[in-house]
């Protein structure tokens, strides 16, 4: 629904329908509560914060500070959330609606990137709208931290992050979510030996020539080759395009479309985030498809979902304890199960016996640089790539 604002308000649900019960008790019991003379907060089991499927099934409940651990959230936020899995992030923030009656949010959506843009130009003009942002990649928290247009987040808001790379430079931001690029591949036609241990020896590989997917137009190839120009230059990260462009490389729309090809043996491999896999088999356990990671350079770009506490809110204590709860062990594994995302937290493994976020190599670079993109399209143009 629709405030007098245009914010659309997230309703509060009778039935929490985030989840199937996978007859798994919560870390606190099947219900916990606790609560202050305001108000009663009630957590619902594990089960309902975790997905269902194949990948799901046999989960060790998941270590990490416990929602019923932290602050109760009181009182109205707005926010701004961007991306593509914020129908996803909805479903989590209507959670925390439902655990404390005393707390509403008020959000607002568009891209990540138009969103940054908007926060900047409130910013700037005295007249934020905005108390927390939350992005699905690390740019464009970065650019509203360039900008200046962010408060930082408190110590406890930052500290449940297992990796520092995750966290924005002065504390601009924290990561809740995180992404790896990787290789999709047929396990009827290829066996992880025949991946290259980085993307620039692909164009030389046999038997990938002609067998090969990508999609373009998607905003993680797009930071992919942001990241590959940051790191090679523009001049090998343009031959490495046209290469593998010229080595028949198949165009699709999507990087989930991409993974499907691969399990169905359209395609021997594929350049793809790595939950795309997952969602594939989780829903199919039997489908001839595994995940491949290069060593070390844009081909092992993670990238983040992170929030960030906007510059002038007059809820910045708010702010924090939703962060924190966002970290929470609930929370990460909401993540870790419903839309297969890297944990950022210890204690919370990764779905469907993927190598934890500490036993992959992602290359060395500051993420929020990502958002230089135009240089990106323009080079890939130039490659025949056009994204």
């Amino acid at each position: 629904m629709n405030d007098d604002g245009g914010r659309r308000a997230i309703s509060r649900r009778t039935a929490l329908g985030a989840g199937t019960a996978l007859g798994v008790t919560s870390l606190a019991g099947c219900l916990g509560f606790f609560g202050n003379d305001e108000q009663n907060a009630e957590i619902p089991s594990l089960s309902e914060f975790r997905g269902s499927g194949s990948l799901v099934e046999g989960r060790s409940a998941p270590g990490g500070t416990s929602i019923e651990e932290l602050p109760n959230l009181s009182g109205d936020l707005a926010l701004y959330i961007g991306g593509g899995e914020g129908g996803i992030y909805y479903q989590f923030v209507e959670m925390l609606e439902q655990i404390y009656p005393d707390f509403e949010v008020h959000p607002s959506d568009n891209s990540s990137a138009s969103l940054a843009q908007t926060i900047v130009e409130e910013v700037d003009a005295g007249a934020a709208q905005a108390d927390v942002f939350w992005s699905i990649d690390a740019s464009s928290l970065g650019f509203v931290a360039d900008n200046d247009a962010y408060e930082p987040l408190s110590d406890a808001a930052v500290e449940p992050v297992a990796n520092s790379q995750y966290v924005g430079g002065d504390k601009a931001w924290a990561g809740v979510a995180g992404r790896a690029r990787a290789v999709p591949y047929n396990t009827n036609e290829l066996s992880a030996s025949d991946i290259p241990n980085t993307v620039q020896e692909f164009p030389n590989t046999d038997a990938l020539q002609g067998t090969m997917g990508w999609a373009p137009t998607y905003g993680a190839f797009k930071s992919f080759v942001t990241a590959m120009r940051l790191l090679e230059g523009e001049e090998t990260t343009r031959d490495w395009l046209v290469s593998m462009r010229e080595a028949g490389t198949e165009r699709y729309g999507n990087e989930y479309a991409v993974s499907q090809a691969v399990a169905d043996g359209a395609l021997t491999a594929g350049f793809a985030n790595h939950y795309y896999a997952m969602r594939v088999k989780n829903g199919r356990p039997d489908a001839p498809i595994d995940l491949a990671f290069t060593n070390g350079d844009a081909g092992a770009l993670i990238n983040v979902a992170g929030a960030l506490k906007v510059k002038g809110t007059q809820r910045g204590e708010l702010v924090d304890d939703f962060v924190r709860h966002l970290l929470s062990a609930e929370a990460q594994e909401f993540f870790a199960t419903q839309s297969f995302a890297y944990p950022m937290i210890e204690g919370v493994a990764p779905v469907g016996g993927l190598p934890t976020i500490d036993e992959l190599s992602p290359p060395e670079i500051d993420l929020s640089k990502l958002s230089n993109i135009e240089p990106t399209l323009e080079l890939m143009d130039e490659a025949g790539v056009s994204g």
